[in-house]
């Protein structure tokens, strides 16, 4: 029944909690087993075959391309002595074996002054040639010069990753991991990468794929010699247009207008754009436009501009001139609205923006930001990269930064700013209304009268808006701070703690908290500092750095409890059992959720105390204690129920039949889980099912069904790989184990155990690696592999010194009883703690409770 999650952020279902609630997953591949917390619920039909696509990122080839046949011929000659001709019913894995350890895979720098066209030669070569690569192309706008910050290669490779069929929690959290898995994941593909627009070899380097039979493109205004020297890059300089092709590129584009132009007039228009594509474009849409009016008129009026533009410089002043004089000539022709519409977008928070973000900066209708874009991608402009998206290019989005700041007051600039950020703000606001409608931060802050924020009907409506803007969501949060927005700042940052969360995208959420706080505090805002904290407390607790996600919540604890705000003093608490619980520090746990339940009970905020029953409930579990667990979760149950939370009230399900099983209620503990995986099933839920198959599988295995239990733990196994999620998958391999030694499949039990002990070692979760050691030590033990059992057994013991709950005693008893078992004997046995003699587990066995 289990199917495989899309891993490029799939469409939630139910709700969209943010690190609350014990128990569920964002996929994370570091995190413990039981000890994923919040999570994005996924929606996903059962059965739906695993994610796999052959990425085909490349935007649309540029129209009108004019000759570039040298470089063409160039680019050529590199990818035929890289690539053979591909078989296009060939898989593309069994291609690229062919290449592997060869030489690394080639890399191309294509290179010349901003505006010659890099882009336009790189798009149309790739679409020409994607044949040759069957695992597809991968593209992305590093941003190497844009106004705004250039795209880091983190980031990069988490798109990249994701296209690739990698699930976002698969995806580590430093660079060079995630480096080292791109190269693993393309070592078998043969792909054609473009990075356009870079600015460094170092914002390159870790993009470069890791299969010699692949080949990178790489545009930059910068030679980028630390490509060539290290990695042997071969560097295309791209020279402007000589005259006579510029020519040709002007009647291309006028021809169907102006037929009847002089030679000599075009020869003086191509001069006067300098051999460079993009003026000469803009220059020939211009005249295309004004078919009556004698080119000679155009060129001098070409010829008569003001200096409106000293942003950008280029080697050439030639150059820099030509494109000044091009844009200014396009631009004042254009209609006073669509001029207006044309410089506002200078203001909004990156070069991409969709038609919606365009209204709101020029306090229009979408309907006549439509007309006005329109006209402006006419006159090449603005681009037109999807429907209802547009991009200006670096050059003249810097001309309409340039422009605004010199025609608009800077009152008028604050304006438009505001309305821009505030749209982005309330339609974030309305996208978490529908995606988690339990867990909406109250903005206080009224829409602005001009801004129309979008509106949602669904989860998938609402998550696809995000997965669109989720940088310039990112860029509109430091982009307010910089202009002194700081009220909208703050409350962007916790706007975006549920989309950073599933899409593992930890620099960005560190950032946009980092710049949260700071926003806050210039505000004067106690509550926006705690939000910001708490924010940046559940980044650092995916991430795994614990000790600052303790000294974060601790921040927002503190803020929360001086300025009175019951409310939130209770989610820190909550927060801070989570960590309590993540470290396996129980008894803290226990007190921080108690203390945080006690608060919610007196606020009357019913959902919140299920939450924090729930989370309760797992660490009396986790402490041996599953009758208190079991009544905290009947309460939990009900509130959830009458509230229609899906995922509570499975989460629940699932905790209560790990706390009647440990009682012995074996049938009500199968009624529980079974009535968990049918929510799982219902809301069409492969992350819920894959995680409380596992459960499935510890009752069924207790009450007798070894079968039933086999066929559950290798589900949920299967369903966690495609996930992504290691841990839970190395948990699910070890029930899968234990199953196999009740039925005597002792062999397949030491490789199911083998790997569960592998995969927590990579995870760091001693406790678990500590339970499969001992999983693996007792099937060793059924084959008479005593040496290399008692090994496992030492081993475990070693990890268990780590922890003093009441569990990680029992274990440690029942390791050493089996380590003195005279049965399990080769050599006499050696108890030496690490802790020393003096440690109260190096006594002998007492029997166990």
């Amino acid at each position: 029944m289990g199917g495989a999650e899309p891993p490029e952020l799939p469409l939630p279902t139910a709700s969209f909690h943010g690190n609350e609630v014990s128990g569920f997953t964002t996929a994370r591949n570091v995190l413990q087993a039981h000890d994923i917390h919040g999570g994005v619920h996924l929606h996903q039909p059962p059965g739906e075959p695993a994610f796999a696509v052959t990425p085909r990122q490349l935007p649309s080839t540029p129209a009108n391309f004019v000759n570039r046949s040298s470089e063409i011929g160039r680019l050529d000659v590199i990818v035929a002595a890289a690539t053979p001709a591909a078989d296009p019913a060939a898989d593309p894995d069994t291609n690229a074996h062919a290449h592997r350890g060869e030489s690394p895979s080639p890399v191309v720098v294509l290179t010349g002054t901003p505006g010659v066209g890099k882009t336009s030669l790189a798009l149309h070569w790739a679409h020409g040639v994607c044949d040759r690569f069957p695992a597809g192309a991968l593209y992305v706008n590093l941003r190497g010069h844009d106004t705004s910050l250039p795209m880091p290669p983190e980031q990069v490779l988490v798109r990249f990753l994701h296209a690739l069929g990698v699930p976002a929690g698969a995806v580590p959290p430093e660079l060079e991991d995630r480096a080292a898995l791109y190269r693993s994941v393309t070592a078998d593909r043969r792909l054609l990468v473009v990075l356009d627009n870079a600015a460094t070899a170092t914002q390159v380097r870790p993009l470069l794929p890791g299969a010699s039979g692949s080949l990178t493109l790489v545009t930059s205004r910068n030679s980028l010699p630390g490509l060539v020297a290290r990695e042997g890059a071969h560097r295309l300089d791209l020279p402007r247009f000589p005259n006579e092709e510029a020519v040709r590129l002007l009647r291309t584009v006028t021809a169907a207008h102006r037929a009847a132009d002089l030679p000599e007039d075009l020869a003086e228009l191509a001069r006067l754009c300098a051999g460079l594509p993009l003026a000469l474009r803009i220059a020939a849409e211009r005249a295309a436009g004004r078919p009556l009016m004698v080119l000679g008129e155009l060129i001098a009026d070409l010829k008569d501009r003001s200096a409106l533009w000293d942003v950008l410089t280029a080697e050439s002043e030639e150059e820099t001139d030509a494109m000044h004089g091009v844009f200014t000539w396009s631009y004042r022709a254009l209609p006073p609205p669509a001029a207006r519409q044309f410089r506002l977008l200078g203001l909004l928070p990156s070069a991409e923006f969709g038609l919606p973000a365009a209204a709101a900066v020029a306090g229009s209708t979408v309907a006549q930001a439509r007309r006005r874009l329109d006209l402006l991608v006419g006159a090449h402009l603005v681009e037109q990269r999807a429907a209802g998206r547009y991009q200006l290019h670096d050059l003249l989005r810097a001309y309409a930064v340039d422009t605004v700041q010199r025609t608009e007051s800077a009152q008028d600039r604050r304006d438009a700013e505001r309305r821009a950020l505030a749209w982005y703000l309330h339609t974030a606001d309305n996208a978490q209304s529908v995606l988690a409608p339990f867990d909406r931060y109250p903005l206080d802050l009224a829409v602005p009268p001009e801004v129309v924020p979008l509106a949602f009907e669904d989860h998938g409506a609402a998550f696809q808006w995000y997965r669109e803007e989720a940088d310039n969501l990112v860029a509109a949060t430091r982009a307010a701070a910089d202009c002194g927005a700081d009220d909208l700042a703050w409350r962007l940052c916790a706007m975006l703690r549920a989309v950073h969360m599933h899409q593992n995208a930890f620099e960005d959420w560190v950032t946009t908290a980092r710049i949260g706080i700071e926003a806050a505090v210039r505000d004067g805002s106690r509550a926006g500092q705690a939000e910001a904290h708490e924010s940046l407390g559940k980044a650092y607790f995916q991430a795994r750095r614990l000790d600052e996600a303790e000294s974060s919540h601790r921040v927002a604890l503190e803020i929360r409890q001086a300025i009175g705000d019951r409310f939130g003093e209770a989610v820190s608490l909550n927060a801070l059992g989570l960590l309590g619980l993540r470290r396996r520090r129980l008894a803290e746990a226990r007190g921080w959720f108690e203390a945080g339940a006690a608060v919610f009970r007196e606020l009357g905020d019913r959902r919140w105390v299920a939450l924090a029953l729930s989370n309760l409930a797992e660490t009396l579990c986790e402490l041996g204690e599953p009758a208190p667990a079991a009544a905290a979760l009947d309460e939990a149950l009900a509130v959830f129920r009458t509230l229609g939370d899906r995922s509570g009230e499975g989460n629940a399900l699932f905790f209560r039949s790990w706390a009647l099983r440990e009682l012995g209620e074996l049938t009500r503990a199968l009624d529980s889980i079974t009535a968990a995986l049918v929510i799982a099933d219902q809301e069409r839920n492969s992350v819920w099912r894959a995680h409380w198959l596992a459960e499935a599988a510890q009752a069924e295995r207790a009450a007798g069904r070894a079968e039933e239990a086999l066929r559950s733990a290798e589900e949920a196994a299967g369903i966690q790989r495609r996930l992504g999620d290691r841990s839970r998958a190395a948990t699910a391999l070890d029930r899968a184990g234990e199953a196999c030694r009740d039925l005597g499949r002792t062999e397949l039990a030491i490789r199911l155990h083998q790997e569960a002990a592998e995969l927590h070692r990579e995870c760091g979760d001693a406790w678990q690696l500590s339970g499969a050691l001992d999983n693996l030590a007792r099937a060793l033990r059924q084959t008479g592999e005593h040496d290399a059992a008692r090994s496992h057994w030492r081993e475990a013991l070693s990890l268990l010194t780590r922890f003093e709950d009441s569990r990680a005693t029992a274990r440690d008893r029942q390791i050493r009883r089996e380590l003195t078992d005279p049965q399990n004997l080769t050599d006499p046995p050696d108890l030496t703690d690490p802790q020393g003699p003096t440690d109260p587990r190096n006594r002998p066995p007492e029997p166990t409770p």
